[in-house]
């Protein structure tokens, strides 16, 4: 009999004294545990819990959100935020499912505050004929409102607010100070080391003639370093709208409090080509080394997925991809003053961006679009929902109401964006120690993160080139993926001698109170020695009762949504998916990037819900199921490395 063994059954039998206790030497537990103690729990040195929160949501500050009617600041956000009960700005009492762990709040930089100050009708605000007509809407409610957030949002986007009244409400105002101190202060209220963490953050609004050009810029640091600055602009004569500018204020921001920030885009989709260029950038500067340097060393984080559409690919970029076109906005820009054009398509993709990046990399030496993904609701309600069962709207004015599927977003003669048409998602997974600013910020840095469309699906992906399934078989797979291999963010360690080819190591479980899963897939993209971008989706694992045809199509899942009871049995699809997959069309000489999908089964879109709380009809063109999914950050693998 084994030593083990023998142990194993005296302690069947009978307690052993104190003084026959086994103390196994740390060598006799190599191959055993691959921890530093028995115990597989204790001194980690790698992250072993997700947290989940929202790099991007609106108060009332936002003056959009405001004329939209939103009169709810930073308590609601946090509060609701954290779990409790509020009362949304339409009034309505409105609660998550989960307390979310963390926040980012980032009002828009420009105007911030203005709305409280049109509420009050003071009279700095009625002085001006833009402010006040702006003001009296907002006192009227309604569709008066909303039309005059549209208003001030072209004129926004045009460049054509009143400069006398917005620099009032910009950088170097005593206005502009005592707003900015409240988001500090408020900040500092509620971040609650270990418990929830709120990020110190706001929105950089660079919107181009109506082409989205936004980021979100969050601080690492407490408020004692935040105060010693004032937020970047965008409006004439203190602000810009080129990013390079923001890449100064953010070096000059590190420079001066000792702190660090980062910077994330969103909504590439209504950009119309300008957000990822690869030739010239908006301005006409050529996409050189220093612009690539710049992005890649700021920009770490790209939101994927998000209330204004998903952002992962499009079915024009991604044919051969059958769930390319997810959730998709492509009539025009923001303000739909343009329509889109199917060239600018390939500069406004995650995806496409995450390929163009190994072409920049091949011809400047540097990749400015080696982001990882993060997911957000962009709310303007105070409210970060994104789930499809509990979805509070884009803004005040599309909160839950028996009209607000009817009422576009956004219609010109150019297009629209149908009311129907806004998408409940999303939220951020990142993998830290702990919960507070600076682990999860240093996260977010590294790139270990992903986006959901709203499920808490817990996704693990790692590189290397030794797994097996004896790793995955282990039920601590983490262990090996930090110890042989990388993980999501980062880049593939050098090949041993020997490898082929590149391992990935990925596993899901579905959310909880969520939807079973559909299926788990790597996404490839890759350049080849001409300099030709290619793209692959394979799928590694799925649930039980299918197999793939004879081109390797995998049978689409099925569906079990109820539209008549706005709900779905988990009948279908898997609780959990787990994989070690070997690239098959690995070529050593090709740069090249992975990331994982999950897929879940389908389920009702929030219209569903909407029609049978109501007693409504659901508009003819509205989507009424939808499979939501997460999305990795990426892992890159060069020939040099």
């Amino acid at each position: 009999m084994s030593l083990r063994a023998s142990v194993a059954a005296c302690c069947l039998l009978t307690a052993l004294p104190a003084s026959a206790q086994i103390h196994p030497s740390p060598e006799s537990l190599e191959g055993l545990y691959p921890g530093k103690a028995y115990s597989p729990y204790t001194q980690r040195g790698f992250p072993s819990k997700v947290y989940w929160g929202d790099t991007h949501l609106h108060t009332g500050y936002s003056v959009d959100a405001g004329l939209f009617g939103n009169t709810t600041g930073h308590d609601t956000a946090y509060r609701f935020a954290r779990g409790e009960e509020v009362q949304a700005a339409s009034g309505q009492p409105v609660k998550l499912a989960r307390p979310l762990d963390w926040m980012a709040l980032t009002d828009h930089s420009d105007g911030m505050g203005l709305i409280f100050d049109m509420l009050d009708q003071k009279s700095n605000i009625m002085s001006f004929e833009q402010s006040r007509g702006w003001a009296e809407a907002l006192a009227e409610g309604g569709e008066a409102s909303a039309a005059a957030a549209l208003d001030l949002i072209t004129n926004f986007s045009q460049g054509t607010i009143d400069p006398k009244l917005m620099a009032q409400y910009s950088p170097g105002s005593p206005i502009y100070a005592s707003v900015w101190e409240t988001v500090v202060d408020k900040a500092e209220e509620y971040n609650d080391p270990g418990v929830f963490t709120a990020f110190i953050a706001y929105e950089w609004t660079s919107l181009v003639k109506g082409n989205n050009l936004h980021r979100n810029v969050i601080l690492r640091d407490n408020g004692d370093r935040a105060m010693q600055v004032e937020p970047m602009v965008t409006q004439a004569p203190i602000g810009s709208t080129d990013p390079l500018d923001l890449y100064k204020w953010l070096e000059e921001y590190e420079a001066r409090t000792g702190g660090q920030a980062l910077s994330l885009a969103h909504n590439g989709n209504l950009s119309n080509g300008l957000m990822f260029p690869t030739e010239q950038q908006y301005t006409g500067a050529p996409v050189d080394e220093t612009y690539a340097s710049l992005r890649a060393k700021w920009e770490p984080l790209y939101e994927f997925t998000q209330i204004k559409g998903d952002g992962e690919t499009h079915p024009v970029l991604s044919p051969e991809d059958e769930f390319a076109d997810y959730e998709t906005w492509d009539a025009g820009n923001l303000d739909l003053t343009e329509a889109k054009t199917e060239a600018m398509l390939k500069s406004e993709y995650a995806r496409e961006a995450l390929k163009q990046g190994l072409a920049l990399e091949r011809k400047l030496g540097v990749n400015p679009y080696k982001f990882g993904a993060s997911g957000a609701t962009d709310s303007h309600t105070s409210l970060a929902t994104a789930d499809s069962d509990n979805y509070f709207g884009k803004a005040t004015n599309a909160e839950p109401s028996p009209t607000r599927m009817q009422h576009p977003f956004t219609k010109t003669d150019k297009g629209a964006f149908e009311g129907y048409e806004l998408v409940a998602s999303g939220y951020t997974g990142i993998w830290a120690e702990e919960n507070t600013r600076k682990s999860l910020w240093d996260a977010m840095a590294r790139k270990e993160t992903y986006a959901t469309t709203g499920p808490r699906i817990t996704v693990r992906f790692f590189g290397g080139w030794d797994f097996t399934e004896t790793d995955l078989r282990a039920r601590q797979p983490a262990f090996a993926g930090y110890g042989r291999g990388v993980p999501m963010g980062g880049d593939l360690r050098p090949a041993p001698d020997g490898a082929e080819a590149p391992v990935f190591m990925t596993y899901a479980l579905r959310d909880p109170i969520g939807a079973n899963l559909d299926r788990l897939q790597i996404v490839k993209g890759w350049i080849d020695a001409e300099g030709e971008l290619h793209e692959k989706v394979y799928d590694v694992a799925w649930s039980q009762g299918r197999d793939p045809d004879a081109d390797g199509k995998l049978p689409a899942v099925g569906s079990t949504v109820d539209l008549e009871a706005a709900s779905y049995t988990n009948s279908i699809g898997a609780p959990e998916l787990l994989a070690v997959w070997t690239d098959p069309d690995f070529d050593p000489a090709e740069s090249a990037f992975y990331y994982a999908r999950v897929i879940e089964i389908p389920t009702p879109r929030w219209v569903v819900y909407d029609s049978v709380r109501f007693g409504i009809d659901i508009p003819e063109a509205a989507e009424t199921e939808h499979q939501e999914r997460a999305y990795t950050s990426a892992i890159w693998y060069s020939p040099e490395s």
